[in-house]
Parts: C-alpha cells; sequence; structure tokens
C-alpha cells in the first residue's frame, strides 16, 4: 500500500543531518507495515496531481498555524476535501490533525493553557496512553463529522476519527524522547515556560506509546478501522 506524505514544515536544519525531516521520521515510525512512501512537499507548493496518486495520506507536523494566511493552507485544504470526497484514507498528525478538522469546518486557535511540551497522557478510547507532544495550537471546536477518540485535562480533542475516512492525532508518535529534547534546545527556549521545559525533561526517560500508534495508523490505512 503506497502512502503520500504531505510534507507541512521541515525539521529545524541543525538537526536534519541526524534525523532526517519530518518524512523520514514517519518511514521508521511505520517501517515494517507492508507500507511504501512518497514525499510531497506541501509546505513548498509541491503537490500531487491528484487524490488517487496514492492509496492513502499523510500529513505531517508544522512550525507552522492552521489559520496563517500561507501559500499552501488553501491549497491543502482543498486536497483534504477532495480525498474526504473520494474516500481516500488520510491521516494527520499534530498541525495535520489540525488543518484537517480546519478544513473540515472545525477550529484551530492558539490555547489559551499555553503549550504540551513532552510526555503527556490521553484516555486513547478507554485506555491510557502515552506520548509526546509539541503544540499551544489546538482543535477547540471540531467538525460534525469527527468523534473524539482521545482526550486529555489539557486537551479535548486530542484524536479524533471521521468515520472510515480520517485518522487525526495531536501528539507526535514519530517524536523520540532525544528528538524531543533536541527541539526544546532549538525551538523551546525563550518560546515555553522555563520551567515547563525543565519538568518535561525530566520526563523524558519514560515509556511512551509510539508503536501503539505506528500499529493504529497502519491498520487504519488498511482497514479503516481501530482496535
Amino acid at each position: 500500500m503506497k502512502i503520500g506524505i504531505l510534507q507541512t514544515g521541515h525539521a529545524p536544519d541543525n538537526l536534519q543531518p541526524e534525523y532526517g525531516d519530518y518524512t523520514d521520521f514517519f518511514s521508521r515510525l511505520l517501517e515494517g507495515q507492508g507500507l511504501t512512501f512518497a514525499r510531497y512537499d506541501v509546505v513548498d507548493m509541491h503537490f500531487p496531481t491528484s487524490t488517487g496518486d496514492c492509496d492513502g495520506w499523510l500529513i505531517t507536523g508544522s512550525k507552522h498555524g492552521a489559520y496563517e494566511d500561507l501559500p499552501f493552507i488553501a491549497p491543502l485544504e482543498d486536497f483534504i476535501r477532495d480525498a474526504y470526497a473520494a474516500d481516500i484514507p488520510m491521516v494527520g498528525i499534530c498541525f495535520g490533525h489540525q488543518i484537517i478538522a480546519q478544513a473540515l469546518g472545525g477550529k484551530v486557535a492558539k490555547f489559551e493553557g499555553g503549550w504540551a511540551v513532552g510526555r503527556q497522557t490521553y484516555d486513547w478510547d478507554g485506555q491510557r496512553i502515552a506520548l509526546n507532544a509539541w503544540h499551544q495550537d489546538q482543535v477547540i471546536s471540531r467538525p460534525a463529522d469527527a468523534r473524539v477518540y482521545g482526550t486529555s485535562a489539557f486537551c479535548e480533542n486530542a484524536a479524533l476519527v471521521y468515520g472510515r475516512r480520517m485518522f487525526t492525532v495531536q501528539a507526535h508518535p514519530e517524536f523520540d524522547a532525544d528528538f524531543t529534547e533536541k527541539l526544546a534546545n532549538v525551538r523551546g527556549e525563550g518560546v515555553v515556560p522555563a520551567d515547563q521545559l525543565n519538568d518535561m525533561r525530566g520526563n523524558l526517560s519514560k515509556p511512551v506509546d509510539n508503536h501503539y500508534l505506528a500499529r493504529q495508523i497502519a491498520q487504519f490505512f488498511k482497514s479503516r478501522e481501530l482496535t
């Protein structure tokens, strides 16, 4: 099954020699799941010719806000709506989670409660899981077709399911502890409160459920279901 990764931002330049760009993160996360990948840097206006070019689509995270007036936002929203109408499965992560909600009638905004950085715990359809997160923006109003699949006290709409068509996650299952710490050094200092960054660093050694999310994402692409 061929998955098109729609890259909506780039990893920090000084971290790319070690980690690659965000497309590489998802290739590693989903390795061994029977998927192949094609890359489209939509943030740089490199779009697929059609929603039918791949069997499914994955939208990455980004430093940008879904509500920003940037050239790639409107065509990406059109692509999301076209994929939804064509019943082609799509997964969104962080910014991808937000832009899908916005394209389908939801609202995204900076959360008044501040930032979520590092390890967070969620109620995941009745289970308790942990994932690394990095966001201030949230889906504050979800589309009519969206069902809450994951939630927390900090982030009400932490994961959404749109029937058998789309599965979106606010957190970052592609981020391990090492990258999260280095991202904090590069993009967190002076932006995220210092005490919050210190707390984040103190929790990075605790386990997260990235492999579980990898299986869920692959399962959704293949069967349109989550278990």
